[in-house]
């Protein structure tokens, strides 16, 4: 069983259909009892980190995400905000993150050449990938993604890195560890590449 945690922050919509597309069932919970029969998790989320941390804390909900993906290694997904929860923390606020991924969520800040560069960086771009994994299996380079973000991830340990994107300069702009991967972009709203990438998240990881 897929689920995506509800957690009051997101499109949920919006990736529930991409997954009907692709011939999936997902079930959208907020309750402990129904990540802990889930085979697979997302973690979307839309807004800001302090915000999306306090009301997993509310739903009693950190707990139970620990256990499923640190104990048992369930596989889960970050997508956007949901990747930044991933981290120990953001420079949008003071409150932990769930820290599977050494890193921390920092906002665009540009000068110079790129001063003209607007934040949030939205639309289309393409990602690179940086290392073998089954969340980009069968992507080829150049694959574009759609992105609507101020903040991105930077990792501790460049060995998490999955995918980089440029944007006044490199960000990385998928994480991936053992069963921990995240996006910074949105697949439920990147057509194809979106409906492949997720296909190789309920099919290969």
């Amino acid at each position: 069983m897929l689920v995506i945690v509800d957690y009051g922050m997101g499109n949920l919509g919006s990736i529930v259909n991409m997954l009907k597309k692709i011939g999936t069932r997902a079930v959208v919970s907020s309750d402990a009892g129904a990540i802990a029969e889930a085979d697979r998790l997302i973690l979307p989320g839309v807004g800001a980190f302090d915000t999306g941390m306090q009301r997993l804390g509310e739903l009693h909900l950190i707990e139970a995400l620990n256990r499923k993906v640190l104990d048992q290694r369930t596989p889960v997904l970050g997508v956007c905000l949901g990747m930044q929860l991933l981290t120990g923390g953001s420079e949008e606020g003071e409150r932990p993150g769930l820290g599977w991924i050494d890193g921390r969520a920092v906002r665009f800040a540009f000068d110079g050449a790129h001063a003209g560069l607007k934040v949030p960086h939205m639309g289309w771009n393409t990602v690179s990938v940086r290392k073998p994994d089954p969340l980009f299996a069968g992507l080829e380079t150049g694959a574009r993604f759609y992105f609507v973000h101020s903040y991105y991830v930077t990792c501790a340990n460049q060995d998490d890195v999955l995918a980089t994107t440029e944007y006044g300069g490199e960000f990385h702009s998928a994480v991936s560890r053992d069963n921990i991967m995240g996006t910074q972009f949105h697949p439920e709203k990147s057509h194809r590449f979106g409906m492949a990438l997720l296909t190789n998240f309920v099919e290969r990881t």
